[in-house]
């Protein structure tokens, strides 16, 4: 009984500060999802025209499935790049000292901020840009691509180079996890790479796949200052319905579309959690 009453009050504040700074304003904004606002107001009232609006509404629709685009296709991009610098980081670089020196490389991006990183791409993408002139003076292209810049491309190539080393660091780290004597064992047995790969390497490594997995899918869901530049404030995600709600002053609109988005990715996570213990396995 005192171990428990320690341990409770051990965890005291550690709980105090999640209930602070993660339940509380959850609840605050389920609660306001639920008031009323005209053009000049908002009032506290329980009412469900925000959430009927909402369901109702094809951009509604439309909006979430361009979000569920980005996020699957830079889902599938950052596992595929993640899992092949993974694999090299933990399989093909034998020196301690440069596994660690490569890794540290893959993080030099992360020195600068999201928003340096994103718009560096426009002048390399654009009309007039280094890729354009570059396969111009190629002889690849007659003409620049306006569809390098401005475009569902763009945005999810900014996607891709942001969130990418979200999939690699818990990749890498399961992989170094990895006993050494099972590949060894592997290849005895005849096991040719493939089958190493597909029977050994990428079982073990499902809960790194997950864990980054849902690193990715839950910032690319709640982006939108990389959809709004990207995309030259052509394409829309959900983060940017709710961004351009809270513009408006529509409070309680943009509180019931992140409550429906927070509802949408519990469900996609509780979904892959389904593929793997990440508990049991770590």
């Amino acid at each position: 009984m005192h171990r428990t009453l320690i341990t409770w009050l051990q965890a005291a504040p550690l709980a105090v500060i999640l209930l602070g700074f993660l339940v509380a304003p959850i609840i605050m904004i389920v609660i306001v999802s639920f008031w009323g606002a005209t053009e000049f107001s908002i009032y506290p009232d329980f009412q469900l025209d925000n959430y009927k609006f909402l369901l109702s509404s094809p951009v509604t629709y439309k909006v979430f499935f361009a979000t569920f685009k980005y996020a699957f296709i830079t889902w599938a991009l950052t596992l595929t790049i993640g899992f092949t610098v993974a694999y090299f980081l933990a399989f093909h670089v034998r020196s301690q000292t440069t596994q660690i020196a490569l890794f540290l490389l893959c993080t030099i991006p992360f020195w600068t901020s999201n928003i340096i990183r994103m718009i560096s791409w426009i002048p390399f993408l654009g009309r007039n840009g280094i890729a354009n002139q570059t396969l111009m003076s190629w002889g690849v292209i007659d003409a620049p691509l306006d569809w390098l810049l401005y475009s569902d491309f763009s945005v999810i190539l900014a996607f891709v180079h942001l969130y990418t080393l979200f999939m690699v660091v818990p990749i890498f780290n399961t992989m170094m996890r990895i006993d050494k004597s099972l590949l060894e064992a592997a290849r005895d047995a005849g096991a040719s790479g493939f089958q190493t790969l597909c029977h050994l390497i990428i079982p073990l490594t499902k809960p790194g796949i997950m864990i980054g997995s849902i690193f990715v899918v839950t910032l690319v869901m709640g982006d939108f200052i990389t959809v709004r530049f990207m995309s030259g404030s052509q394409k829309a995600n959900v983060g940017r319905l709710i961004s351009n709600d809270i513009a408006l002053l529509q409070y309680p609109s943009a509180a019931a579309t992140a409550v429906v988005l927070l509802c949408t990715v519990l469900i996609m996570i509780a979904i892959m959690l389904q593929f793997v213990n990440i508990r049991k396995e770590l």
